[in-house]
């Protein structure tokens, strides 16, 4: 038998050391550096008949390569299936993140739960009573949901064997562990170890698997960085647990789009999807108020309307604040340099908050137009009218940009009832027989003289 190998660790950020250090150089915290065993014993704990007696691959051209269309199974769960790019590819691993609270385990259990087909949902955080509590409140009858709680991978496998589910579900893999490597659950071997032993597993039964990680409190998958590597996709699952809304976004598929959001909203019998998130997003003030904005947004294939608000008022301290919800705040610092550069309004002495209502975040230069109207309008107390809404990015000369999609921004305003929305003047936009107005301007001017002039 081999002889054992160990290498230290930081349980932090799961950097590896030859030796025990007090201070961790990657993440720079203190006493996080463990001893691992690395060297494991030679087996496996999923086995196949014809593993072992398969020919080595040899390699092929590429047009000899046979090429299917994909099959995907149907997750019964529509901002689910857009986010993962259509559904799960058969020999998947999706790992799916989130705080603690968020809803992880109830949004894959109700997932469970909807599909016609078998699905073995494992648990190593609760008991079978929990979750049968949990499960009667989302939909009490479901009788190809099996629930196993177990945190050994060699008992999980057994069971699998008996069992021979279509998709396996795992909560959590930071509770998980194995024979093979003598370390306590958690630790940065286990995780790497429990995770390839899934992956052997989905790649040689065309299984889906999901995972439930844990996030560190920076919000990031707690665990080594390689376990985001080894996995297909991962998943965020965020929002504001003062709001009901949870947002939905893939941060890495191998099989569709980065691009794509999905939106739910939390009730007492589950999380309920949102399919026209614009008019959860949009606040249904009757008053004319003023710092409020709609931009039109596109978050992968889907055109959202969000609500902006802006409050600018005189700084009390020395230095003015500066303030953004949602929204990047070096982009507003850079929006308001250039609203004192190019359009001559003093702001350097005043206070700017932002927020973007509903507790989402968007990256979307196409809302700086909103950005600044709804900035404008603070500043000289006088509310935009309603039915406006805008989508451009704005430059640094203080020009309008273009952006792309217009033609699916418009649309969606159209159908939510806008009777105007600005765009840049550069856009080519195809659409024809609209009754929405499209303004067209070229410079922050033309916004000042059409909306306040």
């Amino acid at each position: 038998m081999a002889k054992t190998k160990t290498a230290f660790f930081c349980q932090n950020c799961g950097t590896q050391y030859a030796k025990w250090v007090g201070q961790c150089s990657a993440c720079k915290e203190w006493n996080t550096i463990v001893e691992e065993v690395v060297q494991k014993e030679d087996k496996r704990s999923w086995k196949t008949s014809n593993v072992s007696d398969k020919k080595a691959n040899k390699p092929l051209r590429v047009s000899e390569i046979t090429h299917e269309s994909e099959l995907r199974l149907d997750t019964k769960d529509q901002e689910f299936n857009r986010v993962l790019g259509g559904g799960l590819v058969p020999g998947s691993l999706t790992l799916l993140g989130g705080e603690p609270g968020i809803g992880k385990s109830t949004l894959l259990l109700q997932i469970a739960l909807k599909l016609p087909f078998k699905t073995l949902y494992v648990s190593g955080e609760e008991s079978q009573r929990q979750i049968k509590m949990r499960a009667d409140r989302i939909q009490p009858n479901s009788e190809n949901c099996y629930i196993l709680t177990e945190t050994k991978t060699q008992n999980i496998f057994q069971q699998i064997a008996s069992l021979e589910p279509d998709l396996v579900v795992i909560d959590s893999i930071q509770t998980l562990h194995t024979d093979y490597i003598e370390s306590a659950a958690g630790s940065i071997s286990q995780i790497r170890e429990c995770t390839a032993e899934l992956i052997k597993f989905a790649k040689e039964s065309h299984t889906p698997v999901i995972l439930v990680g844990h996030i560190t409190k920076d919000g990031t998958i707690a665990g080594p960085k390689i376990l985001e590597h080894m996995v297909d996709t991962v998943l965020q699952f965020e929002g504001d647990r003062n709001y009901v809304y949870r947002i939905l976004r893939s941060l890495k598929n191998r099989f569709g789009s980065t691009a794509e959001l999905g939106i739910y909203e939390m009730q007492g019998s589950g999380l309920r999807e949102v399919n026209n998130p614009s008019e959860v997003l949009i606040s249904k003030n009757d008053e004319d108020l003023s710092g409020t904005a709609i931009a039109a947004t596109v978050e992968g294939m889907r055109p959202l309307l969000i609500e902006i608000q802006a409050l600018v008022s005189t700084a009390v301290y020395g230095t003015p604040q500066r303030s953004a919800t949602g929204f990047n705040a070096k982009r507003l610092n850079m929006l308001l340099a250039v609203l004192e550069k190019r359009a001559g309004f003093k702001l350097a002495a005043k206070d700017v908050f932002l927020n973007i209502t509903g507790g989402i975040s968007v990256d979307d230069p196409a809302i700086d137009l909103a950005v600044l109207a709804a900035i404008l309008s603070s500043n000289a107390d006088i509310p935009i009218e309603k039915g406006i809404c805008f989508a451009a990015e704005v430059g640094l000369a203080g020009e309008i940009r273009p952006v792309q999609r217009v033609d699916q921004r418009i649309l969606e305003a159209e159908k939510l009832g806008f009777s105007t929305i600005f765009v840049s003047k550069s856009n080519k936009i195809g659409l024809k027989n609209t009754s929405i107005q499209i303004h067209k301007v070229s410079k922050i001017e033309d916004i000042v003289s059409s909306l306040f002039g």
